[in-house]
């Protein structure tokens, strides 16, 4: 990767929904090397997948809760029927595993304490957990899913 890929991937993360040849101008190539280029860093999984960012107030999630798990389990069993259980959850945003304290780390958008409180009754009945603590977001400062390349 060189730095016109990291070039192309800076315009892509700013607005992936640009044409190749919009893409191309704004990094100084033509549309053929420049599409050639991200066709590349599809393959080589560099880009992932191309997705819209919604405005959650807008569409309705205005509560977002980030909750530590401790667990008193950690056998791969466990993990892989814990990680099966919240990847089906789809107010799940976000699900990491952590190093020192807390074991799990989750990132949960509902549109209200309602709705959380149902999600959560649902992830505790369904798999034993040491200790859960949620913590809940009052403003959101920075939000980005562009990497600082």
């Amino acid at each position: 990767m060189d730095d016109t890929d990291l070039r192309i991937l800076r315009v892509l993360q700013e607005d992936s929904s640009l044409s190749v040849s919009d893409v191309a101008r704004r990094v100084g190539l033509s549309a053929s090397p420049c599409w050639k280029r991200i066709n590349k860093l599809r393959a080589d999984q560099i880009i992932r997948h191309q997705t819209a960012v919604l405005d959650a107030d807008q569409m309705g999630f205005g509560l977002t809760v980030f909750m530590e798990i401790r667990t008193g389990e950690h056998s791969g069993d466990w993990l892989r029927g814990f990680a099966e259980q919240v990847r089906a959850m789809p107010e799940v945003m976000e699900f990491h595993r952590m190093a020192g304290e807390v074991d799990y780390l989750l990132k949960v958008m509902v549109p209200d304490m309602k709705r959380f409180d149902d999600f959560y009754k649902r992830l505790v009945e369904t798999t034993p957990l040491a200790e859960v603590t949620s913590r809940f977001s009052m403003e959101s400062i920075k939000q980005t899913t562009a990497l600082p390349i």
